[in-house]
């Protein structure tokens, strides 16, 4: 997509061929290595999972009065469309217990599409790329793991670059004690 397009215009990948989409999760209700875990096996329905980053355990950030989030990336491949992909995502975060009762407030799971191809959208149901990643350290460390040459869109940079322009602040920790979780079990 060139920078003269409508930034509400849609572009997707043929319904035939998959399309690279990355994903922000976290948890900070429950057992949030479990839900992360579970998470990603409820993503291979959806496409296959082709990387997982390891875990961070990240600070809250906005509303800061609740427990600590522990956050990965994801990278997917999918012949689904980004709406459709939004609502394959919001069945997930429902089954898995999450209830919106207060915005920004602690959740058992949450799941962001951040990037989907070169693809950007603005509607009711999703905003592609993601309008917040390049703030959100919480988001740009995982995602750097797995994809730090993975390039915006819109800003026309590279996720490292993203996260290498973040000023300090954000408190995100990598877990040293697990490394990424093996994807085999993912694509059973």
């Amino acid at each position: 997509m060139d920078s003269n397009s409508d930034p509400a215009e849609t572009v997707t990948s043929s319904p035939k061929l998959p399309a690279l989409v990355y994903l922000s999760l976290g948890s900070n209700v429950g057992d949030r290595k479990a839900q992360l875990q579970k998470a990603s096996a409820w993503l291979a329905a959806a496409g296959r999972v082709v990387a997982l980053s390891s875990f961070y355990e990240t600070e809250p950030v906005e509303f800061t009065q609740q427990p600590w989030f522990l956050n990965c990336a994801v990278a997917l491949e999918t012949t689904l469309a980004p709406e459709q992909l939004m609502t394959s995502i919001l069945r997930i975060e429902e089954e898995m217990g999450r209830r919106r009762v207060r915005e920004k407030g602690p959740r058992t799971i949450d799941i962001d599409i951040l990037l989907f191809g070169n693809a950007t959208l603005r509607s009711l149901k999703a905003t592609i790329p993601h309008p917040a990643m390049h703030q959100r350290r919480f988001v740009l460390e995982p995602l750097a793991e797995i994809a730090p040459e993975a390039r915006h869109p819109v800003l026309q940079k590279t996720v490292r670059e993203l996260r290498d322009a973040l000023p300090q602040g954000q408190a995100v920790r990598k877990l040293q004690e697990t490394a990424a979780p093996d994807l085999t079990d993912l694509h059973r």
